[in-house]
């Protein structure tokens, strides 16, 4: 009787292992990726951008160890976070002040292609852009860095911030690799 079940143990385990190296290989092959871009407050124009490829999680909110930091009274230390699971990318609202979309305060949804979302019921507009890339090993693109360490002894330029720089996407689609964060207040 024993036997019988550890063969269904055993079969079990190796359909589960099948069927995560299946994931594996199509997470490999394609990629989701995601594209925030931070609209001027009163023109609604883009002024930042952020493009995120092969992450999990994409983190918002005024604290340094975000993978977006914005710089709001109205914003949270740690505000929203962007989840990427089979599905697609939900967003999950952690903030004090909450997070709206169509003027409407949400816990947590799906997102949709070109939706933008609010931090806070008067905060700063971030619009929401994802895509489904095929990848090969070559193409493969690493997010931007979490730490300022590589560029610390680096003096600021004038009106930069201190803070962590992030590779970015300029409106004229050009990488830039000294992205400074805009304070709001």
């Amino acid at each position: 009787m024993h036997s019988g079940l550890l063969f269904v143990f055993h079969a079990a385990l190796y359909s589960n292992l099948k069927y995560r190296a299946l994931n594996l290989l199509v997470d490999f092959f394609i990629t989701s990726v995601i594209t925030l871009t931070l609209l001027h407050p009163i023109q609604s124009v883009p002024v930042q951008s952020w493009c995120f490829e092969s992450e999990s999680v994409v983190r918002i909110g005024r604290s340094n160890d975000n993978d977006v930091i914005i710089y709001s009274a109205v914003v949270s230390r740690h505000h929203v976070e962007l989840w990427h699971n089979p599905a697609g990318w939900e967003i999950i609202n952690f903030g004090a002040n909450g997070t709206y979309v169509d003027d409407k305060p949400i816990a947590q949804v799906p997102v949709a292609d070109g939706m933008t979302i609010r931090l806070g019921n008067s905060g700063p507009k971030i619009r929401i852009r994802v895509a489904v890339a095929n990848a090969t090993p070559a193409r493969v693109t690493v997010a931007p860095q979490r730490s300022a360490s590589a560029h610390k002894d680096e003096p600021l330029t004038e009106g930069e911030t201190a803070m962590p720089r992030r590779k970015g996407f300029r409106d004229d689609g050009q990488i830039d690799e000294a992205l400074t964060q805009i304070d709001f207040d």
